[in-house]
């Protein structure tokens, strides 16, 4: 419905209707109707946070961060048409990017946890936090280009999104890099 009346002009009444459900069940499940596209959020979040957790200390955080967004963002076959479509209204929908904001800060905290506890900084310093604010970024600028064509032909490959971010920041973490500078390249942010 959202993708053939377009999501504001859809109401509750309206999804209520088609489910049919009455609108009192169906804010028993939903607490809106953005609710309902992103689906059991929190969920993931958890899973994203177990994903980081297992990944192998031996492994480096740039790579076991990349391993686990990619993981993260895994879905099967049959239900990449409905992810790309939800993955278009949450990309593209002003009312459900502003929703985005708080979604995406629980995802940079858990990003930034990770990082912090794999550089041994605080995850108030500026490093975990880039870390959080760069590969929320890369993955989804991926998510864009994964939407804008062809090119990226399932989900997984928008995971490699994060492999500019991976790049320009390879050297973070590192004993005795805790002031940086960075700068844009072809390659993304460079950690000097």
């Amino acid at each position: 419905m959202f993708a053939q009346q377009g999501f504001e002009r859809t109401t509750v009444d309206d999804i209520a209707a088609a489910a049919g459900i009455g609108r009192r069940t169906f804010f028993r499940y939903f607490a809106s109707k953005n609710d309902l596209v992103w689906g059991d959020f929190q969920a993931h979040l958890a899973w994203l946070e177990q994903l980081l957790a297992a990944a192998a200390p031996s492994l480096p955080m740039m790579d076991a961060l990349r391993a686990a967004i990619v993981e993260f963002n895994r879905y099967d076959p049959a239900d990449v048409p409905w992810h790309r479509q939800r993955m278009e209204l949450i990309l593209n929908t002003p009312t459900l990017q502003a929703d985005a904001t708080l979604r995406y800060a629980a995802w940079r905290r858990i990003v930034t946890a990770f990082a912090a506890r794999r550089t041994g900084l605080p995850p108030s310093d500026m490093l975990p936090r880039l870390i959080g604010h760069a590969a929320l970024g890369a993955a989804l600028s991926a998510y864009a280009t994964w939407l804008a064509g062809p090119g990226f032909g399932s989900v997984r490959s928008a995971g490699h999104g994060g492999t500019p971010a991976r790049s320009g920041l390879r050297h973070v973490g590192r004993p005795g890099r805790r002031r940086i500078a960075l700068s844009a390249d072809p390659g993304g942010l460079r950690a000097l």
